[in-house]
């Protein structure tokens, strides 16, 4: 398997999921007096990104035999999701980002208000996407409940935005922030989404209870030690690297793995938990469900330049 190969054909193929699932800007009477804030949400999305959250769905509904169209919406929902999630986290009164992908973020060119209003078009639209799933040929109405359960719950108050709001209030405890508050902030704010990415594809291809479970903790390994990789990185890469500014977490005082445990110590930890990860992975094809290339994608984290 060529595996830069590979991500570049799936990533094709989420980019044009994207793209059909985003709103028009032209042509809708109803629509004429929002057309900003809608240029504004398209303007988010487009401007790339790894993809990764809909790439590890697709993935791990593919593990346990998905095969139709109904993943599709969800794909884009979670990526609109962690879209907003990036424009509310790049204004001012958050990060204070000027760049995200190596383009202006959301509000250096629309403006603090229209950032604001995009980040919420965002989110209310990913929920209006996600529930097209139940006018689709081949939906099982069940299924389709329990993934948008589990999708609303980890973007919510127990889940990202729990993990959020935990971030910004350990901005004010400096050195005084815990290795526990740290994890909190973490399972929630990172893990969250890539949990329910995954969990997401594994409900909607039919997996047990104890397969989603398996495939919620394989998912919190992998969403810490991507988190890791992103604090390593921010010391370590560069602004035309990384797409980003870099020192952003120095600049705004804030506590992370490797501010607490030093590079060497946070690699390691992040290695262990991605190996972890892959072996939870594999722990299911004793029951006939392997993805080689999902394996792949997840072992790619720990090398990952951006």
């Amino acid at each position: 398997m060529n595996f830069d190969r590979e991500i570049e054909i799936r990533v094709e193929e989420i980019e044009s999921v994207l793209k059909s699932y985003l709103p028009e800007e032209e042509g809708n009477p109803e629509t004429d007096w929002a057309k900003t804030v809608i240029t504004a949400m398209n303007y988010s999305v487009n401007v790339g990104g790894k993809r990764l959250r809909p790439l590890l769905m697709a993935e791990t509904y593919r593990l346990f035999g998905g095969d139709g169209d109904v993943i599709k919406p969800f794909m884009a929902a979670i990526e609109l999701i962690h879209t907003y999630s990036l424009v509310h986290d790049d204004l001012p009164a958050m990060d204070n980002d000027l760049y995200r992908r190596g383009k202006k973020t959301t509000w250096a060119v629309y403006g603090e208000t229209m950032a604001i209003l995009a980040g919420d078009g965002l989110l209310n639209y990913a929920f209006e996407t996600a529930l097209k799933v139940f006018g689709m040929p081949g939906n099982d109405a069940a299924k389709s409940a329990k993934a948008l359960s589990i999708l609303a719950k980890k973007a919510g108050i127990y889940g990202m935005i729990g993990g959020q709001t935990a971030d910004i209030e350990a901005e004010n405890l400096g050195e005084d922030v815990t290795l526990e508050h740290l994890l909190y902030i973490h399972k929630h704010k990172t893990a969250a989404l890539i949990q329910a990415a995954m969990m997401v594809g594994a409900v909607l291809a039919g997996a047990d209870d104890e397969q989603v479970g398996l495939i919620e903790q394989a998912a919190y390994d992998i969403g810490i030690a991507f988190q890791i990789q992103d604090d390593i990185l921010d010391v370590t890469s560069n602004l035309e690297t990384l797409g980003k500014p870099v020192g952003s977490d120095a600049k705004n005082q804030k506590t992370t793995y490797v501010t607490i445990k030093g590079i060497e110590a946070a690699t390691q930890e992040q290695r262990a938990m991605s190996d972890h990860a892959i072996e939870q992975l594999r722990s299911l094809e004793k029951e006939g469900f392997q993805n080689e290339f999902l394996t792949a994608l997840v072992r790619s984290l720990i090398t990952r330049v951006r």
